[in-house]
C-alpha cells in the first residue's frame, strides 16, 4: 500500500497542498473573526494556483518523503514564506482596486498573513513528515526492542550487547541504523564519549554514560559483548589506548572506517571493519584548499603517469571531483590501467570527465613527444617510477633508464608544449641516497630544477616517505606472514620509516601542485617516524597472537640499498613554510645545466651498455651524496665499484635523521 502511494507521490502532494492552502485560509478567517471580515471565502481558492507554482519552483515535489530532513523542512518554510509575499501583493492589489467590500487596514492584513503562514506551514510539513513516521514505525522491529530488555542469559536470545564509543554525528548514524535495520542483531546498551559535557545526555533514547576511561567498568556492568568505535577522525594513539582497554576486558571491538573511506563511500549500511594497522597510524587529516586546487585543475586536461599504481590511481580519484575536462591515464601495464578504468568509471560519469587511457612506456621518447603534441595536457602528475629498492639494486640500469631518462622525456615534452604545471612524485630516499632507486629520484629532481629555470611550465617535485597499503610495501608482507603463521621477518631492530596513507599523500601532492612556481622541491610533514619492529609487533597483536610466543620476529639484516633512517632533507637543505601546515619548501642547490647535460649524456650511454660499475660512478658524480650500500650483491661489478670507492677515499657514514616538525 505504501509503495503504491509513493508511486503517485507527486500527485498526492499537489492535492494535499491544495487542501492545506484552502483550509489554512478558512481557519485564518474563522479564528481572526472581525479582523478578517473583509476577506471573502472564495479568495481561498484564488491563491491555489500561485501557491502550487511557488512550491514547484522550490522543488517541494522532488523531496524524498522517506528521507525527509531538516534541509527539506527549511526549503518548505522558505517556499511558504515566498508564497505569503505573493499573497501580500495580491491582497494589496485588490484592496487598491476596491475589490473588497471592506477595505482592510495594514494591521489586519499582517495578522492574517502571519496566522496563515504558520498554519499552512504546519499543515504542509505534517503531510510530508507523516509518511516518514509511518515508514520508520513499520521498519522498526518491535520484537527486537522487546528482546533488548530481556536478561542476557534468556534462552533463544542472540542479540549482541554493544557499547558505542563516540556521541558525534557518526555515533548518531550508528544508533539510527541499528534501530532502523531489523536484520542487525545489535543492542546499543550505552555510549561513551570523552567530551564530559555530553555525559547524561541521550541520543535516540540511549544514554551517554561517561568517558572512555570508564570503558572497563561499564563493559563488566552491562555485560558487553562488543565495542564499536564510531569516531572517524580518531587519532591512532587514542585508538591504540581504547583497544588495549578492550583487550584487558576481553571484548571484541570493531572500528568505523576513517574519514577518507567514508568520503569514498566505503561504509554503507554499517559495514564496520576489524581494526588494522592503518587505523593505529591515523593522524589528524590533512587540510587542503579546495578553491585553490579547483583554480588550476577545473576545466583542464590532466595527464597522470603511473596511473595504475598506488599513488597514481589515488591521484586520479582525487582529481575527478574537481571536474577536469580530460583525464589522461598513462601506464605501461595494461592490466593496471584496465583495473583503474573500472574503479573510476562511475565517478567519471558523475563528474562528466572524459577518461583517455594510454598504454605507453615513458622511456619511448618519440611516443611521449607524439602524445604531448596530440593531447597537449595542461597539467602533469608524474607518478611512474621503478620504486623497489632491492630490485633496483639488482637491475640498476633499468632504474636509470626509467626513473631518470623516462622522467627527462616527460619534462622535455612538457617544456616544448608549454604545459602549465608539472609535478614529480619524489621520495625521501632521494635524500643522502644509499640506493640506486633513491639516487635516480634525486637526479630526476635536478633535471626538473634545470628546466624550471628556463621554462614557462611551473615545475615542482614532492618528497614523502612510505605510503600505507602500497603495492610491495612492508605491511602486506607482514600480514601474509602472520596469516600463514610464519615468522615475521624484519631487517633490523632499529629500522625506522615515515608512513602516510595513500589518500593523504595524494591530496597533499595535488595541493603542492598549486604552490609550484620555479622548480621547488616540496617536503611533506610525515609525522613521527615509526619503528618497523613495532609495526610487526602491533600486527601480530591485532591478529590475537603474542609476539615471540605464537609468532617469532626474526631480524634478517639490511638489504642492498637500504639504510636505517630515511631523511626528508639533506644537511644543506632548509625549509620554509607554505600556506598548508603539512607542506614545506626545501631550499635546494642551484643546478649547472651545461654540466648536468654532459653527465646525463654519459650516464645514458653507460646505462644502455649495461656498464654497471662506470654507471654507478657517473651517478656519484651527478649526486655526490650517493653513498652506496651494496654489500649483498653478488656480481663482480659491485666489488669493482667498492674498490673504486676505497681508492678515491670517498666518504661513507650513517646519514643524520632529519624530522620536520
Amino acid at each position: 500500500m505504501f509503495r503504491l502511494l509513493m508511486k503517485y507521490k507527486g500527485m498526492l502532494l499537489i492535492f494535499s497542498d491544495m487542501a492545506c492552502i484552502v483550509f489554512s485560509a478558512i481557519l485564518s478567517k474563522f479564528f481572526l473573526g472581525n479582523s478578517a471580515a473583509w476577506l471573502p471565502l472564495k479568495s481561498a481558492f484564488w491563491i491555489i494556483l500561485p501557491g502550487l507554482l511557488t512550491f514547484y519552483i522550490f522543488k517541494l515535489y522532488n523531496a524524498s518523503l522517506r528521507f525527509f530532513s531538516l534541509y527539506d523542512v527549511i526549503s518548505a518554510a522558505v517556499a511558504n514564506l515566498s508564497f505569503s509575499l505573493i499573497k501580500l501583493f495580491m491582497i494589496s492589489y485588490y484592496a487598491k482596486n476596491a475589490a473588497f467590500s471592506i477595505i482592510p487596514d495594514k494591521t489586519s492584513i499582517a495578522a492574517l498573513l502571519i496566522f496563515d503562514y504558520f498554519t499552512s506551514s504546519f499543515l504542509i510539513l505534517a503531510t510530508r513528515l507523516l509518511p516518514r513516521v509511518i515508514l520508520t514505525a513499520a521498519e522498526t522491529d518491535l520484537a527486537k526492542n522487546y528482546f533488548h530488555k530481556l536478561p542476557k542469559d534468556c534462552p533463544g536470545k542472540n542479540i549482541k550487547r554493544v557499547l558505542l564509543i563516540g556521541a558525534g554525528q557518526a555515533g548518531e548514524m550508528v544508533l539510527r541504523e541499528t534501530k532502523r535495520n531489523i536484520i542487525l542483531p545489535v543492542h546499543i546498551a550505552g555510549i561513551l564519549d570523552d567530551d564530559k559535557s555530553k555525559k547524561g545526555t541521550q541520543i535516540h533514547g540511549v544514554k551517554v554514560l561517561g568517558t572512555t576511561e570508564d570503558l572497563n567498568h561499564y563493559a563488566e556492568k552491562l555485560e558487553i559483548d562488543e565495542v564499536i568505535i564510531a569516531i572517524p577522525s580518531i587519532l591512532g594513539s587514542e585508538l591504540m589506548r581504547i583497544t588495549r582497554q578492550c583487550k584487558d576486558s576481553k571484548i571484541r571491538f570493531k572500528v568505523l572506517p576513517g574519514l577518507s573511506d567514508l568520503i569514498e563511500g566505503a561504509m554503507l549500511n554499517l559495514q564496520f571493519k576489524d581494526l588494522n594497522i592503518e587505523d593505529l597510524l591515523r593522524r589528524k587529516p590533512a587540510d587542503i584548499d579546495i578553491n585553490e586546487i579547483a583554480g588550476y585543475v577545473t576545466g583542464n586536461k590532466i595527464l597522470v603517469t603511473g596511473a595504475g599504481g598506488s599513488i597514481g590511481s589515488e591521484i586520479c580519484k582525487q582529481l575527478l571531483p574537481f571536474r577536469p575536462s580530460q583525464l589522461l591515464v598513462l601506464g605501461r601495464g595494461e592490466n593496471s590501467i584496465y583495473t583503474l578504468l573500472g574503479a573510476i568509471k562511475e565517478a567519471a560519469e558523475t563528474y562528466q570527465v572524459e577518461i583517455i587511457p594510454l598504454i605507453v612506456d615513458i622511456r619511448d621518447k618519440k611516443k611521449i613527444d607524439s602524445l604531448f603534441a596530440q593531447h597537449k595536457p595542461d597539467l602533469v602528475f608524474h607518478a611512474a617510477a621503478h620504486k623497489h629498492v632491492p630490485l633496483m639494486e639488482l637491475n640498476p640500469e633499468e632504474a636509470v633508464k626509467n626513473n631518470v631518462f623516462g622522467t627527462q622525456n616527460l619534462i622535455e615534452a612538457a617544456h616544448k608544449n608549454n604545459t602549465e604545471a608539472f609535478v614529480i612524485i619524489s621520495t625521501d630516499k632521494a635524500v643522502n641516497p644509499t640506493s640506486v632507486m633513491g639516487t635516480t629520484k634525486r637526479i630526476s629532481e635536478k633535471i626538473m630544477s634545470s628546466y624550471a629555470a628556463k621554462s614557462q611550465t611551473r615545475f615542482c617535485a614532492v618528497r614523502f616517505g612510505n605510503v600505507l597499503g602500497s603495492r610491495g610495501s612492508v605491511i602486506p608482507l607482514f600480514k601474509k606472514q602472520i596469516e600463514e603463521r610464519k615468522e615475521v621477518t624484519v631487517t633490523h631492530p632499529e629500522m625506522v620509516r615515515y608512513f602516510m596513507t595513500i589518500p593523504e599523500a595524494s591530496k597533499l601532492v595535488i595541493q603542492a601542485g598549486a604552490y609550484g612556481k620555479k622548480g621547488e622541491v616540496f617536503v611533506l610533514d610525515m609525522g613521527e617516524p615509526v619503528k618497523i619492529v613495532d609495526l610487526a609487533t602491533d600486527l601480530i597483536k591485532l591478529a590475537g597472537l603474542e609476539p615471540d610466543k605464537d609468532i617469532k620476529i626474526t631480524f634478517t639484516g639490511m638489504r642492498p640499498g637500504e639504510k636505517l633512517y630515511e631523511e626528508l632533507l639533506t644537511t644543506a637543505e632548509n625549509t620554509t613554510a607554505t600556506k598548508n601546515q603539512k607542506i614545506f619548501v626545501a631550499k635546494t642547490e642551484k643546478i649547472n645545466e651545461e654540466l648536468l647535460n654532459k653527465q646525463l649524456a654519459k650516464l645514458l650511454t653507460l646505462a644502455e651498455k649495461c656498464e654497471i660499475n662506470s654507471m654507478l660512478e657517473c651517478m656519484r658524480e651527478i649526486e655526490p651524496t650517493f653513498t652506496p650500500n651494496r654489500d649483498m650483491l653478488p656480481h663482480e661489478a659491485t666489488n669493482l665499484f667498492k674498490q673504486g670507492l676505497k681508492e678515491k677515499k670517498l666518504p661513507h657514514g650513517k646519514p643524520e635523521l632529519k624530522i620536520i616538525q
